[in-house]
């Protein structure tokens, strides 16, 4: 109180130099208080230090006052995007419009940056290689947008120093590797660069008494196990031919091996990741077990490069399998082959693969020519068997006699290498197959990827074919009908286009009413991202685009794949 006591005094010697009387009385408490009010420069500098520190720790008390119950509030824009900012998840309708900057100044200037980083030799532009890299034959994209530059890193370092120039200049990404994904995964749809892994294609080490591998992105499961096998190892994970283990990573994988080896997440370890803003991340240490934190890598496996670019990846690799068998068995009809697969899956007969070509994909093997073999065109079962010698023989024994109660059509196997390369050949090749029948070379194909419970898995493929012929139009399905999954797979040219598709929707939404999904392999892409609505409901993908937006605010990396990041984004 002393400097208000300082105020008063002050106040009265400018009073007593003939303005007023000096303060007495009993007004005198008034005139005291009016005193406060009385200009600064009128008191004592004691007194006007006072007021300095008085009013500056006001401000300071109402400042956190506002930080506390107002968070963030001078870098909010609005109320309604802090209350956005505080819910679990993200609605397609409060989640921000992705702001990029694909202008040629800034394009221009980002390519010096670029070269920087990865040489001249290292930077692309040939307009057929831009477009190579966001569109394929399998894999077509909406529109004619696709890339600017085409960026060769060399390492986990290059593709960081890439994004933190992308993140500052707001310019949007897309990873590349195998390029044998489905469902517009490889789309540029937000132009701005594609970072292609091939340069990336190094097995940078070999632990066979741990029994795991250290990949870049751009090596591919067959190279890995041409190297494997010198050492009796063998990495299970087998989708198309020319698959690469980023790309693997990005959608989840698995193929014709699922069945007894599970998928691609069941054989990832741990991960290094590239985010966004040019953060790199390991995702786990080596170990087979692990509770640290959250799961990353899991994570990471299945999210089609949205939440970070796979530099780096620890695989699981187990031992090569020994006196591998393969049995093929023609059926009169999908049913009977798949209650033959029931049978085996009730026994717990653990069978290497067991896979079905219906009679159109037969028909396209033996008309391809990327078979010796001529086949009966019929509903067939590709099986493989492996393991010890006698439990081998014992499996093609009580397969036989469930096919045989099942009325099987005809049974032939193999343990001969060569046999088995030239058996199983016909499955790994059966998409090409149905591919080179095109009935003009401007048609196109589309495809799905729908499992089911198995129980269920006859019915749905016998209503994809009844559709397809109804239709008049080209197609087949196959799967790897151990786990309930197909593939119904159809050609069509332009003025087919709107049947096609509505068959294929058809049939995605009927596997959702048989408790299945629209994806047992393939990845969401940018096709199926409102069936995922369909599927998991409108929580549940809110929640997806919350840890997209989370990871990657800008949205920079595949943007539009899986979720939707703004409703009319002409996809």
């Amino acid at each position: 109180m002393s400097f208000r006591i300082d105020a008063l005094r002050s106040l009265n010697r400018w009073q007593s130099k003939g303005i007023k009387q000096p303060l007495t009385g009993k007004n005198s408490f008034r005139q005291y208080a009016d005193a406060f009010y009385q200009p600064v420069y009128r008191t004592s500098w004691r007194a006007r230090i006072g007021y300095f520190f008085t009013g500056a720790i006001s401000l300071v008390v109402l400042g956190n006052a506002l930080d506390h119950w107002v968070p963030g509030l001078w870098r909010r824009q609005d109320w309604s995007s802090a209350l956005a900012a505080a819910s679990s998840t993200s609605p397609l309708s409060k989640t921000p419009k992705p702001l990029h900057n694909i202008t040629d100044q800034n394009m221009s200037e980002a390519r010096k940056e670029l070269i920087g980083i990865v040489g001249h030799d290292g930077v692309d532009d040939t307009p057929g290689n831009l477009q190579s890299r966001s569109r394929t034959e399998w894999s077509p994209s909406p529109g004619s947008t696709c890339a600017a530059l085409i960026i060769f890193p060399r390492d986990t370092r290059d593709v960081s120093e890439i994004m933190k120039v992308c993140h500052r200049r707001h310019i949007p990404v897309t990873g590349f590797s195998g390029g044998t994904s489905l469902d517009g995964a490889l789309a540029s749809t937000r132009g701005g660069i594609c970072i292609d892994f091939s340069r990336m294609n190094r097995i940078l080490k070999v632990h066979d008494r741990d029994m795991d591998v250290v990949v870049q992105p751009a090596v591919g499961w067959e190279d890995l196990n041409a190297r494997l096998a010198e050492i009796d190892l063998f990495f299970p994970p087998d989708p198309g031919p020319g698959a690469q283990i980023g790309g693997m990573i990005g959608t989840g994988c698995s193929g014709t091996n699922a069945y007894r080896y599970g998928t691609m997440k069941d054989w990832v370890i741990s991960t290094t990741v590239v985010l966004a803003d040019g953060t790199i991340v390991k995702t786990r240490n080596r170990p087979r077990k692990s509770t640290a934190g959250y799961d990353l890598t899991r994570l990471i496996v299945g999210s089609s490069g949205t939440l970070g670019l796979v530099t780096e990846a620890v695989l699981k690799v187990t031992s090569k399998p020994e006196n591998e068998q393969v049995a093929v068995i023609a059926f009169p009809s999908s049913a009977k082959a798949v209650s033959t697969v029931i049978d085996v899956v009730q026994k717990g007969i653990q069978l290497a693969a067991v896979e079905l070509l219906d009679h159109n994909t037969m028909r396209a093997v033996n008309q391809s020519g990327y078979s010796d073999k001529e086949w009966k065109e019929t509903p067939t079962l590709f099986v493989k068997f492996s393991g010890t010698k006698s439990a081998v023989q014992e499996q093609v024994d009580i397969l036989k006699a469930l096919a045989d109660k099942h009325g099987r059509e005809s049974f032939e196997s193999s343990s001969d290498p060569e046999q088995i390369a030239a058996l199983w050949a016909a499955r790994k090749t059966a998409l090409w197959s149905l591919i080179a029948q095109k009935r003009d070379p401007d048609d196109k194909f589309l495809g799905s990827d729908v499992a089911v419970p198995i129980s269920r898995l006859a019915e749905i493929i016998d209503e994809s074919d009844s559709k397809i012929k109804a239709a008049g139009l080209l197609g087949s399905t196959l799967g790897h009908v151990g786990d309930g999954n197909f593939h119904a797979s159809i050609l069509y040219g332009e003025k087919d286009r709107v049947a096609a598709e509505n068959i294929i929707a058809d049939i995605r939404r009927r596997g959702i009413e048989m408790e299945g999904t629209v994806t047992g392999e393939h990845g969401v892409g940018l096709a199926l991202r409102d069936m995922l609505e369909v599927e998991l409901g409108e929580n549940a993908v809110d929640m997806m685009r919350k840890i997209k937006v989370a990871l990657d605010p800008l949205c920079l990396l595949n943007c539009d794949k899986i979720v939707r990041v703004e409703p009319n984004d002409g996809q």
